[in-house]
């Protein structure tokens, strides 16, 4: 194992780092991990390389404001943000790059990106890595009980969340906090009923309340409504004040791969029935030229001409020109 010093540098990250056009290397993107823990803890993020041209660099990125946290050089000393500085290790082993956060806090949660540089036959390339989607737990027991603790459901599909009020002072009211990509609230529901929606989710937003539990599903969701979602209790002597919960939800919603395979099906299909019809239409076509030659033939063939045939042998013009004349004989009698 090779460990290398991170350096607290993000100015000069940037200007080590190469110009590259924005282009999107999708095809290589892997799975996702999700690494759960608990305040204080350390974590390990792993960055691969790909495999594909000649490798520039690594990019380690949260989705948080795309902050670049650690960059990777092939040939220089990592660079990592000042925020990480001082609770960041670093180090490279073959082909893949590894980076080791150590006393991680709840601001630690977040969505980490792997961006590869390459060069491709002279041309500059950037490819999506792997995600890591890290939650860190508060070791105090918090007001509230939150499930689950991740959620990666389709584009269009629903996701329900349920919140556990533990403590006899939240009966006030209830939030749920978008908290990471675009921080929101989502949904306030007080203990008289009263109810605010984000107006983005009005449409899309359900719940029911019993006692101190609530459960909330989103519906219909969409890629930019990737996000921690964290439950939120209202106590009832501090007014105005927020008790977060020890986890949130954190919601990642893929592209839906089932509705490109269903697209993708009805449009192998309908080239089926085209070439389908093509291949009858084709068939009527020959079908009818053939009758048609066949009939057009028939119709200028010569008939045979209607021919009587007489026998003209010899025996039988014999018969009939030379009769005996029986009155001629009588009379000479």
């Amino acid at each position: 194992m090779l460990w290398m010093s991170c350096l607290p540098s993000a100015s000069l990250c940037l200007l080590l780092l190469p110009c590259f056009p924005a282009q999107t290397g999708g095809e290589n993107e892997q799975s996702t991990d999700v690494l759960s823990v608990w305040e204080g803890d350390s974590i390990s993020i792993t960055c691969s390389i790909s495999g594909l041209g000649e490798h520039v660099g690594m990019h380690l990125k949260s989705s948080r404001k795309t902050v670049n946290m650690i960059y990777f050089s092939k040939d220089n000393p990592p660079n990592i943000s000042p925020d990480l500085a001082g609770r960041t290790e670093c180090s490279r082993e073959g082909r893949n790059y590894r980076t080791t956060l150590h006393n991680v806090q709840e601001s630690d949660s977040n969505i980490y990106l792997c961006i590869e540089y390459v060069t491709v036959n002279g041309h500059h390339k950037i490819l999506d890595g792997k995600r890591s989607i890290v939650v860190v737990k508060a070791k105090t027991g918090g007001a509230l009980k939150q499930s689950p603790l991740y959620a990666s459901p389709q584009q269009g599909q629903s996701v329900s969340i349920t919140c556990v009020m533990n403590s006899s002072r939240g009966d006030e009211g209830i939030y749920l906090l978008k908290t990471h990509v675009q921080p929101e609230s989502v949904l306030y529901v007080s203990n008289q009923s009263a109810t605010r929606i984000l107006p983005a989710f009005a449409e899309r937003l359900e719940y029911s309340r019993e006692g101190k539990q609530i459960v909330i599903t989103l519906h219909n969701l969409q890629e930019n409504d990737s996000d921690n979602y964290v439950c939120a209790e209202e106590v009832k002597y501090v007014k105005n004040t927020r008790l977060l919960s020890a986890s949130g939800t954190m919601v990642l919603v893929k592209e839906g791969e089932q509705t490109y395979s269903q697209k993708a099906c009805s449009d192998s299909s309908w080239v089926i029935y085209s070439l389908l019809i093509v291949v009858a239409l084709l068939f009527c076509a020959l079908v009818c030229c053939t009758l048609y030659h066949v009939n057009t033939k028939k119709y200028f063939q010569k008939n045979p001409p209607n021919v009587v045939y007489e026998d003209m042998s010899y025996s039988s013009r014999r018969n009939t020109l030379v009769r005996t004349n029986t009155y001629s004989r009588g009379s000479e009698a």
